[in-house]
C-alpha cells in the first residue's frame, strides 16, 4: 500500500525492498552523465589496474537509489536529507538490496526518519545512513 499521508505511516514498519539494477552498462552510462569518464566505472579490468576490487558504482548513484527506495514507498514524500557512510566498494555487476526502516515519525511536522542499509549479495552492508523525508499531514 502506497503512503500518501504521516497517518499512514507506522514506527518500526519496513519499506519494501528494492533492488537496483548495478550492471556495468548503467553504472557507466551513470559515470558519463554525470561527467566521470573512467575506467573505475566503466570496467573491472581497468578498476582493478587502479587498485579497486572490480568497477564501482558511483555512490551518488548508490544515494539516488535510496532515494528511489523512498519514492517507491511513498511518491508522496519530499526527501529533505539523506546522509549516508559508504562502509566498503559498491561493485557493479553485483546485485544488492535496499531495506529502510521507519525510526521516528514526527505527526505535527509531517517528518519521518528512516534507517537505510543497502546490502550485497552476501548480506555485507556497503552502505547505510538516515533519511528525513517529509509527508502530508492531511
Amino acid at each position: 500500500m502506497p503512503i500518501n499521508s504521516i497517518s499512514d505511516v507506522e514506527f518500526g514498519a519496513e519499506l519494501p525492498t528494492f533492488e537496483p539494477d548495478t550492471s556495468i552498462v548503467r553504472t557507466s552510462e551513470f559515470a558519463r552523465a554525470v561527467g566521470w569518464k573512467s575506467a573505475r566505472f566503466e570496467n573491472h579490468e581497468g578498476a582493478r589496474k587502479q587498485g579497486l576490487p572490480g568497477a564501482l558504482v558511483p555512490g551518488i548513484m548508490g544515494m539516488g537509489f535510496l532515494t528511489t527506495t523512498i519514492h517507491n514507498w511513498s511518491p508522496a514524500a519530499r526527501v529533505e536529507h539523506i546522509d549516508t557512510v559508504f562502509r566498503a566498494p559498491m561493485l557493479a555487476d553485483e546485485p544488492c538490496i535496499i531495506g529502510a526502516v521507519v525510526t521516528d515519525i514526527d505527526e505535527e511536522s509531517g517528518l519521518v526518519e528512516l534507517d537505510m542499509t543497502l546490502k550485497n549479495s552476501a548480506d555485507e552492508t556497503r552502505v547505510f545512513g538516515t533519511a528525513r523525508v517529509r509527508l502530508p499531514t492531511a
